[in-house]
């Protein structure tokens, strides 16, 4: 709907959007430095294997055991102020990595990480449910999202290059570096809608008019002292419980393709070390163009006047039914046929990963934050659980049986949306009615 005012239209969602997107390169840049620096670094310390396992999840334990707490933080604390935290700390933890010269001072520093990221998501799809009308909120839940498949995809290479000329303790100490510098600049640009001096009335009218959540009485009721009524809401709602599933079964695919992926094509596969490198960033750009393609393609779906049925679930419900794919390598032996199968399993994964979008939707306007922080501590999980099961079901040297609990995982998310989800609307608590 076009709102007709003399004054001239701003796009200032878009800047904040952009502020979001980076925020979420240097997060993922954070999380998968480490991989990077794993040979190195348990050279230099003399980590065996085992410890070097447990390095790898100490980040995991932490980030998803505080995602609630981390939920709750977000219906509390404004994104600006919050997201300079958050930035600043989880920084300064990467930097300290590199003058780290025990197991135990790794381990604190990696869980620290975990601690300090805990927020960054339920905060994303706080600042969008702010920002954006409905009508874009998929368009602009892809569009960060995708930062984390940049971030796997594009910076590997200049991380390599880092390390190769400062070392590993040198290539922490530049991503501290780069996410401390991005602190300033976020506490210096980002404004919530109410709060921005140069958006337009137009603007504020399209977002507030088409769901944006701007509204200072809402602003108000949004940011009450959390109490343990709350937290039940969370979990007695069976329309959540489908997406909370669904979003373990998305995170069982995306943390295979992050932990497992590299050694199944070297180890089980037997492809050259330097070839695998360059065929493993394949997958990642299919699930980045699938995220896009997602979003754009649910608020296209939706303007031309879909329901949220159609429009919401089908690019997921599509998503997860292409992951199943995955299977399909355990049957294939030429490398383009397998890498084929893989980017295809992970093009779907990208592809249903708009499912913070539900979050925005669903979730009782008042509970946004916490929601999220339930959700993705659920979808969390799965970095715990996931490589753990792999590695025991490739322990007699064969993948296959990892390969079909992964396309499992996949069906799974599917029929969690098709039987739990059910209609696509915002859950009203008795305080709202």
């Amino acid at each position: 709907m076009k709102i007709q005012t003399s004054q001239k239209t701003t796009y200032k969602r878009y800047h904040m959007l952009a502020l979001v997107f980076i925020s979420v390169v240097i997060n993922y840049m954070d999380r998968s430095n480490i991989s990077i620096a794993a040979f190195a670094m348990s050279e230099e310390l003399g980590f065996s294997s085992v410890q070097m396992g447990l390095v790898f999840s100490a980040f995991a334990w932490t980030y998803a055991a505080l995602q609630i707490p981390g939920g709750i933080l977000v219906d509390m604390v404004r994104p600006r102020i919050l997201y300079t935290l958050m930035l600043s700390l989880w920084s300064a933890a990467t930097l300290l990595q590199g003058f780290a010269n025990s197991f135990l001072s790794v381990i604190g520093f990696r869980a620290s990480i975990g601690v300090f990221e805990a927020p960054a998501y339920p905060a994303n799809n706080r600042i969008v449910t702010s920002w954006f009308p409905e009508s874009e909120r998929a368009s602009a839940i892809a569009m960060y999202t995708s930062g984390q498949y940049i971030g796997l995809a594009f910076l590997t290479p200049s991380l390599v290059a880092i390390q190769n000329y400062m070392g590993w303790r040198g290539l922490f100490v530049v991503s501290g570096l780069i996410g401390m510098g991005w602190a300033i600049v976020w506490y210096l640009f980002y404004r919530d809608p109410q709060s921005h001096a140069k958006i337009s009335e137009q603007e504020m009218t399209y977002i507030a008019e088409g769901g944006g959540l701007i509204d200072k009485r809402e602003e108000k009721k949004f940011r009450v002292k959390f109490n343990w009524a709350d937290f039940k809401q969370a979990f007695i709602y069976r329309k959540l419980w489908g997406i909370y599933l669904g979003q373990f079964a998305i995170g069982s695919i995306f943390i295979f393709f992050l932990t497992w992926f590299p050694t199944y094509l070297v180890k089980y596969r037997g492809m050259d070390f330097l070839e695998s490198g360059f065929l493993a960033s394949i997958p990642f750009l299919a699930a980045f163009v699938g995220v896009l393609l997602a979003g754009f393609t649910s608020d296209f779906l939706l303007k031309k006047g879909y329901s949220n049925e159609v429009a919401r679930k089908l690019p997921v419900l599509s998503g997860m039914l292409l992951s199943v794919s995955i299977i399909g390598a355990n049957y294939v032996d030429s490398t383009f046929l397998v890498i084929s199968f893989l980017a295809l399993a992970f093009f779907g994964n990208g592809f249903s990963a708009i499912t913070w979008v539900f979050v925005s939707t669903v979730a009782p306007k008042q509970l946004i934050g916490l929601i999220g922080g339930v959700f993705n501590f659920i979808g969390g999980l799965s970095a715990v659980i996931v490589p753990i099961v792999i590695g025991f079901l490739v322990e007699d040297g064969d993948f296959r049986p990892a390969l079909f609990f992964i396309g499992t995982m996949a069906l799974m998310g599917f029929f969690s949306y098709i039987f739990l989800v059910g209609k696509v609307e915002r859950i009203e608590l008795e305080d709202d009615l």
